[in-house]
């Protein structure tokens, strides 16, 4: 279908494959439009969030998100997906249990970042968990593309998920592996030793010729990744 992503407020990356800058916190939000279904990647930070994503989402393409993708569990990812009331979630084998035993923990960090204490318990207390959980990659046919979505991590977390969608130009979603508007934050969370590893894991997907779209900042190309690789291998020590 032709989307026209401008006229929504959306960054267009490939006629099937676009994605909007969220305020506050600049979390990238992906969507992915097939034939049959359509792919979100990353749904918000807040219900509040959810909500705007959801109503731009149908006047922009006039049908509903059918599919979620978490590229991790932090708060301002993976708060909004209760929004999409239907739709198939997938995360990383081991997200589910880490958000369900670690609500407290999320309702913490969003406070702690800035998001209100009603809208944060609000949020948690509707907290969805992926169904799907991805081991290694899984394909999904939204008709006339098919999405990659890739366990590529560990790194920024202990879950890190990526989402390749192929076509003429090819798009890498990277969640917080890769930032662009300041340096890869690096939580209690984090597994810095394996971090560089999976940036490696993220090239092999996309190659030198994708458009790779980080979990914050501008749309950045294979030798950004291959730069930031360098300085988290240099800023942990490993190789």
């Amino acid at each position: 279908m032709d989307v026209r992503w401008e006229e929504a407020g959306w960054e267009r990356l490939t006629g099937r494959a676009g994605r909007r800058r969220l305020p506050v916190w600049d979390c990238t939000v992906g969507l992915v439009v097939g034939d049959d279904s359509m792919l979100l990647v990353d749904p918000g930070s807040s219900l509040r969030e959810g909500v705007e994503l959801r109503e731009q989402v149908e006047r922009l393409t006039d049908r509903r998100v059918t599919h979620i993708a978490f590229t991790h569990g932090h708060f301002d990812h993976v708060l909004g997906a209760a929004a999409f009331s239907g739709a198939e979630v997938y995360g990383a084998v081991g997200l589910a249990a880490v958000l369900s035993t670690g609500r407290e923990q999320l309702r913490a960090s969003a406070v702690r970042h800035g998001l209100a204490e009603t809208e944060a318990a609000e949020a948690v207390e509707q907290l969805v968990l992926p169904r799907h959980p991805v081991s290694g990659e899984w394909t999904l046919d939204l008709g006339g593309v098919q999405v990659l979505l890739a366990n590529v991590g560990p790194g920024h977390t202990g879950h890190d998920l990526a989402v390749f969608v192929p076509g003429e130009d090819e798009v890498v979603f990277c969640g917080d592996l890769v930032e662009e508007s300041g340096d890869p934050q690096a939580g209690r969370d984090a597994i810095p030793a394996q971090w560089p590893a999976a940036l490696d894991r993220l090239l092999s997907l996309g190659g030198d010729d994708a458009l790779y779209v980080p979990g914050h900042g501008a749309v950045v190309d294979a030798g950004f990744v291959r730069a930031q690789r360098a300085t988290l291998a240099a800023r942990f020590g490993v190789s």
